[in-house]
C-alpha cells in the first residue's frame, strides 16, 4: 500500500496552544477595555462575563466517527520516491503514474484551529491529515499496480493518534476554559472600578463636563469564525448613577440571625404554635433590630404592608423580606412577583421566609425550588450551603441588567 501526502500538511504543529489561549485573552482585555462606560456600567458583570466566556472561549474538538464516510477518485499519482522499485533514480521531478485516491471524512464538532495547535506534550512524528470546514479529512493514495494493504488499520491507526493529540491539548484547553469566566469578571470589575473612580474625581470639579461627540452608541459584536454568535447582553449608554446598597457582610448577619430563629422556635414550640404570618415577622423583626443598631428616625428594620421587613437607604429599599405560609408553587410564585415590585434599585437584597406548617419538608423545598427556577425573572442559582434555603439572582421586571439578590428561608413552624 503506497500513502500520498501531496497538499497534506502535519497536524498539531503551527502554533503553541498556549500562546493562541494568550492571544485570546489579550483580545477579550481589549474588548472590555473599548466598551462605551456607561454601557459597561449598566450591564451586569455576570451576564457581561458569560458573552465574553462564549465568544473567547475555545470549543474541544469531538471526532463524530460513527459519521465518518470515504470518497474515491481516479487520479495521477507520484511514484519518485518509490523508484528503487521502479528503477527511477532522477527524484528531482515528478513520475506520475495512474491510480487511486480516498480520501476518509470524518466531522467534527469544535474549533478547527485546535487541529494546528501543539499542546505541552507532543511527538516528533505528528499526525498528517486536512481540515475542510467541518470535516477532518484523511487521504491515501494508491498506484493502480501497488498491492492491497490494510486501509481500515492504517485509518484506525491515524484517528487514533489525532484523538491521542486532542486529548492532549484539551489538558491544557480545559482548565482555561473553567477560569475564563473569572478572568472576564475580573477585568470587567476592574474596569467599572476605574470609570466609576474617575467620575468621582469629575464629580468633585463642580464643572459641567462635555461628552464625547464620537461615543458610541452602540456596539456592534464581530463575527466569530465556527462559532454561534453570542449575544451582547442589552444595556444602555444612559449615564450611571451610583446606587445605595447594603453591605453583603449585614446581609449575610441579617441572615444568620433569622436562621437562628430555628432554635427559639424548637426550644418553645408552644409559643409559636398559633401564631400568624404577621405574628411570626414581628419575631424576626424584634431579632433583627435587636442586632442592628436603630436610626434616630425609627427602628433600622421597619414594617411595610402585613408581612414585609424593609431596610431603607436614601428613599429607595437596599433590603426586603416577605413573610409566608408555604401555601404551594404558584403562591410562592406571586410572592416572588411581589417583590419584585418593590426592587426598582439593583443590588437590593431580598429574602423570602417561608413558614411551613404540617406539609412534608421534602415537598416544600422541591417546590420553592421548582417555582423560583420557573419563574420569568429568574436568572440563576448561586452557591449556598444550607440544608433549608436557596440563593438566587432575579432581574427587575423592566431590565435585565438590574439584578437582585433572593435568599429563600424554609421554617419548619409547629403545629
Amino acid at each position: 500500500m503506497y500513502h500520498g501526502f501531496e497538499g497534506v500538511g502535519y497536524l498539531f504543529s503551527k502554533f503553541r496552544l498556549h500562546d493562541r489561549l494568550q492571544t485570546h485573552i489579550t483580545a477579550m482585555e481589549r474588548e472590555i477595555t473599548s466598551f462605551d462606560p456607561n454601557r459597561l456600567l449598566n450591564t451586569a458583570p455576570a451576564d457581561l462575563a458569560a458573552y465574553l466566556k462564549q465568544k473567547y472561549g475555545m470549543e474541544p474538538i469531538q471526532l463524530r466517527r460513527d459519521e465518518w464516510h470515504a470518497v474515491e477518485k481516479e487520479t495521477k499519482v507520484d511514484v519518485r520516491h518509490d523508484g528503487f522499485r521502479r528503477g527511477i533514480f532522477d527524484q528531482s521531478q515528478p513520475v506520475l503514474v495512474p491510480g487511486q485516491r480516498i480520501d476518509v471524512r470524518i466531522p467534527f464538532d469544535g474549533d478547527a484551529d485546535l487541529f494546528l495547535a501543539q499542546g505541552n506534550t507532543y511527538s516528533t512524528n505528528p499526525p498528517r491529515a486536512s481540515v475542510d470546514g467541518s470535516e477532518l479529512v484523511i487521504t491515501f493514495e494508491f498506484p493502480s499496480d501497488s498491492p492491497p494493504g490494510d486501509l481500515r488499520g492504517s485509518v484506525d491507526q491515524t484517528l487514533n493518534n489525532i484523538e491521542q493529540y486532542l486529548r492532549w491539548g484539551r489538558e491544557v484547553l480545559d482548565p482555561w476554559n473553567q477560569r475564563l469566566e473569572g478572568v472576564a469578571l475580573a477585568a470587567i470589575e476592574q474596569r467599572r472600578a476605574r470609570i466609576l473612580e474617575n467620575q468621582g474625581r469629575l464629580s468633585s470639579l463642580g464643572i459641567p463636563v462635555r461628552a464625547k461627540t464620537d461615543a458610541p452608541k452602540t456596539y456592534a459584536v464581530p463575527d466569530v469564525r465556527r462559532k454561534a454568535i453570542p449575544t451582547l447582553p442589552p444595556a444602555t449608554t444612559t449615564p450611571f448613577e451610583p446606587e445605595p446598597i447594603w453591605a453583603m457582610e449585614h446581609y449575610e448577619h441579617a441572615l444568620t440571625v433569622m436562621q437562628n430563629m430555628t432554635l427559639v422556635m424548637e426550644r418553645s414550640p408552644s409559643a409559636f404554635a398559633k401564631q400568624s404570618e404577621e405574628d411570626l415577622r414581628d419575631q424576626f423583626l424584634f431579632q433583627l433590630n435587636g442586632q442592628f443598631e436603630g436610626r434616630a428616625t425609627g427602628e433600622t428594620f421597619n414594617l411595610h404592608g402585613k408581612t414585609d421587613i424593609l431596610l431603607r437607604e436614601n428613599g429607595k429599599n437596599v433590603f426586603i423580606a416577605e413573610c409566608k405560609f408555604w401555601k404551594g408553587p404558584k403562591k410562592f410564585s406571586e410572592t416572588i412577583d411581589q417583590l419584585l415590585g418593590y426592587t426598582s434599585w439593583r443590588d437590593t437584597k431580598t429574602a423570602i421566609l417561608v413558614f411551613n406548617r404540617g406539609t412534608e419538608p421534602s415537598t416544600v423545598l422541591k417546590g420553592v425550588a421548582e417555582a423560583a427556577q420557573a419563574h420569568p425573572n429568574y436568572k440563576r442559582t448561586l452557591p449556598w450551603s444550607h440544608e433549608s434555603a436557596f440563593r438566587y439572582i432575579f432581574h427587575h421586571k423592566d431590565d435585565a441588567n438590574r439584578e437582585f439578590i433572593l435568599s429563600v428561608l424554609v421554617f419548619h413552624v409547629p403545629k
